[in-house]
């Protein structure tokens, strides 16, 4: 086992995937570091890989609100916390990363699509150490967050998709109106085009 892991994704709906993800890389160190992708509007910008990334309606979820239901999460997985922190990581500005994560650590990915591979190159333009936990097709990849908005905003179920600590907070702090009114706008729009 080594001694410090850091993992990274958007996370706009926390879904059993992340989680997936996040424990798979926990298993492998002490303490792992989880790191919030565009944390805010000043550290987002599009990718070439991904143009729907940077969009409204698929960020509708601060950085606190994200915190706040990847902790939940952790605690729901039983994951101490002493072993985690959760903290912003600016994918798209890579030059700030290291201001946020630790150098010495272990980059866990996996790999699903051009995204995934764009974000192993820039970890690895930084000279960190990466580390593959899996390569699967994006058909291999099963729900994806885009998948669970448009379930929301479909008025679909999409319980069963997520951790129920994160479907409870969504709905105490009406988070799915908040995916909804995003999604549908985004999809309207589309439509007009």
């Amino acid at each position: 086992m080594i001694e410090t892991g850091v993992v990274n994704g958007r996370f706009q709906v926390l879904n059993l995937k992340h989680m997936e993800y996040i424990l798979a890389a926990k298993m492998k160190c002490s303490k792992l570091f989880i790191g919030i992708n565009n944390p805010d509007a000043l550290h987002t910008k599009e990718s070439e890989a991904d143009r729907n990334r940077s969009e409204k309606s698929a960020n509708p979820f601060t950085y606190f609100e994200r915190y706040e239901m990847l902790r939940m999460a952790l605690r729901e997985f039983r994951v101490p916390e002493n072993e985690f922190d959760i903290i912003p990581f600016p994918i798209n500005l890579p030059e700030y990363i290291l201001q946020y994560a630790p150098k010495d650590a272990t980059y866990f990915l996996g790999l699903y699509e051009e995204w995934d591979a764009e974000k192993l190159g820039i970890l690895e333009g930084l000279g960190v150490r990466t580390e593959i936990l899996w390569r699967k097709t994006p058909e291999q990849k099963g729900v994806s967050s885009s998948c669970i908005r448009r379930k929301i905003a479909l008025g679909e179920e999409w319980a069963d998709y997520v951790p129920p600590s994160v479907y409870q907070y969504m709905k105490e702090h009406h988070l799915d109106e908040r995916v909804r009114r995003l999604e549908k706008m985004r999809m309207d729009e589309k439509s007009l085009i």
